[in-house]
Order: structure tokens, then sequence, then C-alpha cells
């Protein structure tokens, strides 16, 4: 998973980790982004208790999921993956999960709503 607040940085390192794994024979089972997350910074004023948003920040995140990586080939491929890492770019690894493939779909509580009620 490759996460951070520059899109551009963060789509092109993970196009960069796709190409790498395709140049090496590795198999990318999927490629696929994540719902970007916003986070808003507050402050407080001097005198006062008011608080007003300073900035808004939004996580952009990509998923790169490899089905078959060789141990052999592993500490090479991640010495590079790692010395190539762009800064300001989070990179996370490890085993996919069922809830990580589900946080890719955005809820629709309007239509979650509606099917509760046709099942009623």
């Amino acid at each position: 998973m490759v996460s951070g607040f520059d899109m551009t940085l963060v789509e092109h390192y993970s196009q960069y980790i796709h190409n790498l794994c395709n140049r090496l024979g590795i198999k990318v089972a999927e490629s696929y982004a994540l719902p970007t997350k916003s986070v808003e910074v507050m402050v407080m004023q001097d005198q006062g208790t008011k608080m007003y948003v300073d900035a808004v920040l939004k996580t952009h995140e990509r998923v790169v999921q490899l089905s078959s990586l060789d141990a052999a080939l592993c500490p090479v491929f991640m010495d590079v993956v790692l010395k190539n890492q762009p800064e300001g770019v989070k990179l996370v690894v490890n085993e996919h999960t069922e809830a990580e493939y589900q946080a890719r779909f955005k809820g629709r509580p309007e239509l979650e709503g509606l099917l509760a009620q046709m099942n009623q």
C-alpha cells in the first residue's frame, strides 16, 4: 500500500512498483486506488475558544497486490523499492485481507436504506 498527501507522487510511485514487478516477472494480482481521506487541521485563536479550519489534508492511497514473489527475489525487490521511495510517500507491506479489499468501495447509505426497505 502506497499513501501520501501528494496524489501525483503516490500515483507515479505505485506505477513504478507495478512496472518493476512486470520487469522482474512478479505477478501483480490487482492494482487499485482507495477512496481519498480528508483530515481538517483546526487552529485555535490566541484569545478565545473559537477554532477555525486552517487546512484540509487529503490522503491518497494506492494498492499494488502481488500474487507471487519468490523468496530469493524478495530482498532485492524490497531494496530497490525502498531506495526509490519518494519523500513524503509511505509504503506499507503486508498480507492482503478481505477488509482491505472492501475498503476500496465507498458506502452508499441511500442505496443501503432502499435495499433494507425492499427486504422488509
